[in-house]
């Protein structure tokens, strides 16, 4: 079974930086289109950064040079950097990942969050 785990959000002033991370387990290699998503309170949730099945990223019109998706193969896990973050950046971010390797091909998992909270 995969499973997804989010890290790294908090409370950041206006203009600040956040790392969030989610880490994969048993493994990465499992895993392919991975994805952050984020839901404001009374907001559909919606795509922040994504690797697209060809490999390169691909990134939100909101996110404007912004933010920068990574991902660390040796320890599972996938980044989000985030600088000048803004309040309107305020929302409960996910990590999401579908699954690639026979096992688990055909499912779509998520993670549990990880809150951000940029004040003005």
């Amino acid at each position: 079974q995969v499973q997804l785990v989010e890290s790294g959000g908090g409370l950041v002033h206006d203009g600040g930086s956040l790392r969030l991370s989610c880490g994969a387990s048993p493994t990465i290699f499992r895993l392919c289109n991975l994805a952050w998503y984020r839901q404001a309170p009374g907001k559909q949730r919606e795509l922040v950064a994504e690797f697209t099945s060809g490999g390169y990223t691909n990134y939100a019109a909101f996110v404007k040079g912004r933010f920068t998706l990574s991902r660390d193969n040796a320890n599972s896990a996938v980044y989000l950097k985030m600088e000048d973050l803004k309040p309107e950046d305020t929302a409960k971010y996910y990590c999401n990942a579908d699954g690639c390797t026979r096992s688990v091909r055909g499912r779509s998992y998520w993670g549990q969050g990880t809150q951000v909270t940029v004040s003005s």
